[in-house]
């Protein structure tokens, strides 16, 4: 299998330090209240793939060697995290688009994922992972399920994230459910054979890790789902699961179960507060409750939800019984698009439109979902600009029309950001994007591969 040449980047490999124009902090005050505040005049020092210091630059003491990257006209902001992902969609962009939810799931997915293998996988993820970078995504948490044998697949992805610089976590699907393409499919203990191995291949790596994921009580049997979750206790991991996207999940368990979805993972023991649910669009108000109850998590999918006409997550009322919440662009073919500021946007716009209140969700509870909920829901030390916190973080250019006039930047930022605002992106200190452009890849070898692939399997839209 040809991967791209990864062309490594000197910044981020001792001290680095960033001079923005502006920096935007973010912090919780005495009553549990997150503020976010503008600075200028301050820097940040980086020590390795972490933040050091923020502050004024005559305040430091600055070595000779450390590499400065000056960041004139720009502001330095958490990078956003995309909870949830299916990074080899992004090669079915287009196929079934504006087809019902089933239609959509046979044309698009099942038709052509047995057909992809390693060189598939790794080139859709490398489209996917490109397109977020360029869009500001600093981590992505890509919920992954096409396995084949063993974990080259999952390996091939990891690949992909590494050429790109984009830091990844893989959510490893547990799936078992017959009705779906065999290379989905693996039993309970090939499941966790395979989770433990990639487990052990992550674990010196800096920039991948993995969590279970057992796809959904549909995908996945009562012992997959409880083989999944008792993982992520041995491992102190959180683990992710479909829940509640559309109406036919919860007629199907209720016809099996006679119970609600929550009721029967509580049943088989398998509702804990490492439990982060994905889409949860038509989970009743006392399931809801149960989750908050524990702490849990929703990784809510905003834009495709509206694509596929699942309907629209009771967001505000999730948050309000206590759970968590992060942002996910979902599959590259079931939203078409993998911007963290476009689910922050849509995250707003849609609550507004439930309540029929323009001030039912603002734009600090959807940036804080992008950034700091990404990262608490998928294990990783980032989401805000801190000392000792990952560097991960995004430049955009405040010359941007799109963030004209300088009334409030942050509301801009979610309402009204345009992805020419984005013009460096930094992961562990290292570039990801410089100047709007790749840094480590040409798009040009992205755009050939991707070609090739399409051609290969034979795509074509329904």
């Amino acid at each position: 299998m040809a991967f791209l040449r990864n062309q490594e980047v000197p910044v981020g490999d001792g001290k680095t330090l960033f001079e923005p124009d502006a920096i935007l902090i973010s912090a919780l005050d005495a009553d549990g209240v997150l503020n976010f505040e503008v600075r200028r005049g301050e820097v940040v020092l980086c020590a390795g793939d972490r933040i050091e210091s923020i502050g004024p630059k005559a305040s430091m003491n600055l070595e000779p060697e450390v590499v400065q990257v000056r960041l004139p006209e720009r502001i330095l902001i958490p990078g956003t995290i995309n909870a949830h992902n299916h990074s080899f969609q992004s090669l079915l962009r287009g196929v079934a688009d504006d087809q019902p939810f089933l239609v959509w799931r046979d044309e698009a997915l099942y038709k052509y994922a047995p057909h992809l293998g390693n060189e598939g996988i790794y080139t859709g993820a490398l489209l996917a992972f490109a397109e977020m970078a360029l869009m500001g995504v600093t981590t992505v948490c890509d919920f992954f399920y096409v396995h084949g044998k063993g974990i080259e697949t999952d390996l091939a992805v990891r690949q992909a994230a590494a050429d790109v610089g984009i830091r990844l976590v893989l959510a490893r699907t547990f799936y078992d459910w017959d009705g779906a393409p065999e290379c989905f499919r693996e039993s309970p203990e090939q499941a966790l054979e395979n989770f433990e191995s990639l487990l052990q291949e992550f674990r010196d790596d800096s920039t991948a890790s993995t969590l279970p994921a057992p796809h959904s009580p549909h995908g996945a049997s009562d012992k997959m789902i409880q083989i999944a979750v008792d993982a992520a206790k041995r491992h102190n991991l959180p683990w992710h699961l479909h829940l509640a996207e559309e109406p036919f999940e919860l007629e199907e368990i209720l016809e099996r179960t006679g119970k609600t979805p929550v009721g029967f993972l509580e049943d088989i023991g398998c509702v804990d507060e490492r439990m982060c649910i994905v889409h949860g669009v038509h989970l009743p108000q006392k399931d809801i409750e149960a989750l908050g109850a524990r702490k849990a998590g929703v990784l809510h999918c905003p834009s495709s939800n509206m694509f596929l006409g699942d309907g629209a997550a009771p967001l505000v009322q999730m948050l309000q019984s206590g759970m968590n919440a992060a942002l996910g662009s979902d599959g590259g073919c079931s939203n078409n698009r993998v911007s963290v500021f476009e689910e922050m946007r849509m995250a707003s716009l849609l609550q507004k439109v439930i309540a029929q209140d323009g001030g039912a969700f603002d734009a600090e509870q959807a940036f804080d979902l992008g950034t700091r909920g990404g990262a608490q829901l998928c294990n990783i030390d980032a989401g805000r600009l801190e000392a000792g916190k990952l560097a991960d973080f995004v430049a955009i250019d405040l010359n941007d029309l799109s963030l004209y006039p300088d009334v409030h930047l942050l509301r801009s930022i979610v309402y009204a950001l345009q992805p020419s605002a984005i013009t460096d992106v930094f992961v562990g200190g290292k570039a990801t994007v410089r100047n709007r452009r790749l840094a480590r890849i040409q798009e040009s070898e992205v755009r050939a591969r991707v070609r090739e692939t399409a051609q290969a399997i034979g795509l074509q839209a329904v």
